[in-house]
């Protein structure tokens, strides 16, 4: 994956970059130049609802500025000279709180006067998830605080973020969810709740394109694969990154799985793309741009974790990712 920061000079915020996918996200924006505000509610003294204290905001704006750090090095040791650029600004932020989304993007545009991209990558609901309920088997108050989590919070960091945004044509929003418009439609993301919380930022990025186009700037969703996340491996399969593929005596087809690197390398290609209004509207996964744009996840590979579920796994063949990664 080239090194040189292609992004040098674009203000980002990455709502949601306490972990995973946020959090690769926000920390491949700033290997490529970009100054990142990245928000959550997890700090170094306040832990969120999720229970998590390992993974804090101020760790990944410190892993942001380490990633721009070694670009920048490497750009000068190839000849490209010190470049400016890829910065973390940690600011804990719960976007369920519109007076607190409303003083970030002041801020934002107080120290920066312009916001280019904007990541809506909030959530934190499946610790509500009651994964074999029916409908009206489910905790109520557990179910609205999904929808609250998935759904709300994108609608209010728009609402304030948007103004900045459409200031300068060009700017991005990048809408993150669990699946493609495809995969979602095709299947239930049972239960009800979770399912709901995934197919809203769909249809968000399909209807902030529509309106956004008129000046100049695109709206689309992108999904990661199978996203091999600090949850992930440590709760759900207890590895580690290093031993991962231990996790596939478990479950065979968590070979397709991938790692939060890999989303965010899409994340920078769309970014980067001096035409990516062609996408304005789209639901993209990590896997499907790597064959448009041709970078790989950190091992070499470039899983296609979609296409894999629905013609392996869902088809009942023995799980073998060749030809899928």
């Amino acid at each position: 994956m080239e090194t040189t920061q292609r992004l040098t000079g674009k203000i980002a915020l990455v709502a949601g970059a306490t972990r995973g996918a946020g959090r690769a996200m926000a920390v491949e924006l700033g290997r490529a130049g970009a100054t990142v505000y990245v928000t959550g509610r997890t700090t170094r003294v306040h832990t969120s609802e999720i229970g998590r204290s390992t993974e804090t905001i101020e760790e990944t704006a410190e892993l942001v500025d380490a990633a721009g750090e070694a670009a920048r090095r490497a750009s000068a040791k190839g000849g490209g000279g010190r470049r400016a650029g890829g910065k973390g600004i940690a600011v804990p932020t719960d976007h369920l709180e519109p007076e607190q989304v409303e003083a970030l993007v002041e801020r934002v545009d107080r120290e920066q006067g312009r916001l280019d991209i904007l990541v809506n990558d909030i959530w934190g609901g499946d610790v509500h998830v009651e994964w074999d309920k029916k409908m009206w088997e489910h905790d109520l108050d557990k179910g609205l605080r999904i929808l609250r989590l998935g759904m709300e919070t994108h609608i209010i960091t728009s609402r304030y973020a948007l103004p900045l945004l459409i200031k300068n044509p060009g700017g991005l929003v990048v809408e993150v969810t669990d699946g493609t418009e495809e995969y979602n439609r095709a299947n239930y993301r049972k239960p009800f709740y979770y399912d709901l919380a995934k197919a809203a930022p769909l249809r968000m990025a399909h209807d902030l394109a529509k309106e956004i186009e008129e000046y100049g700037c695109t709206a689309l969703c992108l999904t990661p694969g199978w996203l091999r996340s600090e949850f992930m491996l440590d709760t759900a399969f207890e590895v580690t990154e290093e031993n991962w593929q231990d996790g596939c005596e478990q479950n065979p087809h968590f070979a397709i799985s991938e790692t939060p690197t890999f989303v965010g390398r899409a994340l920078v290609a769309l970014a980067a793309d001096p035409d990516v209004k062609r996408w304005n509207g789209a639901s993209l996964s990590s896997g499907s741009l790597a064959k448009e744009y041709g970078f790989t996840d950190v091992d070499g590979s470039a899983p296609d974790a979609w296409r894999y579920i629905a013609e392996v796994e869902q088809a009942g063949k023995e799980a073998d990712v060749t030809g899928y990664r």
